[in-house]
């Protein structure tokens, strides 16, 4: 399971990229439209900002913008620069791996075989969904909704 804090830094980072290049959006702008909590909402972007992937701008007109194009920011990297690992188990984190204390033999372990696949199933969505994918779907989702009605 994600984050809230990973959940809100996507849903601020698809209004950014929907916002697109009408300029920088304020925190407040991002936080009524989203429905983000301010102060939790300032940490996370501070945080993507640092990642560099937005880029702030003081004063009139200020506030946040992406500073990647929405096709080039994959979801691998936002999850796991604010959760950490993407594996359920640590024996198969890519990034973070660390041996099970309770495991005789990783090699014959079903349970770590079993959640390696579930890892690469994971990752292979993750890193090939980008931000421009995401508001592909809502762009569908929503048609298809105005469609049914």
């Amino acid at each position: 399971m994600i984050s809230k804090k990973t959940k809100y830094a996507i849903k601020a980072l698809i209004a950014l990229a929907r916002h697109g290049d009408k300029g920088s959006m304020t925190i407040l702008e991002i936080a009524q439209q989203e429905n983000i909590p301010k102060k939790f909402l300032e940490t996370i972007l501070l945080d993507l900002r640092k990642q560099g992937i937005l880029k702030s701008k003081i004063g009139i007109g200020g506030g946040y913008y992406l500073l990647m194009k929405p096709k080039d920011i994959v979801l691998t990297r936002v999850l796991r620069n604010i959760d950490g690992p993407i594996a359920l188990l640590p024996c198969v984190s890519l990034n973070f791996y660390e041996r099970c204390d309770d495991c005789e033999d990783e090699v014959t372990c079903g349970i770590r075989k079993t959640f390696l696949e579930v890892r690469d199933a994971t990752l292979k969505i993750l890193s090939e969904t980008t931000l421009a994918d995401i508001l592909k779907k809502e762009d569908r989702l929503k048609a298809l909704k105005n469609k049914a009605k």
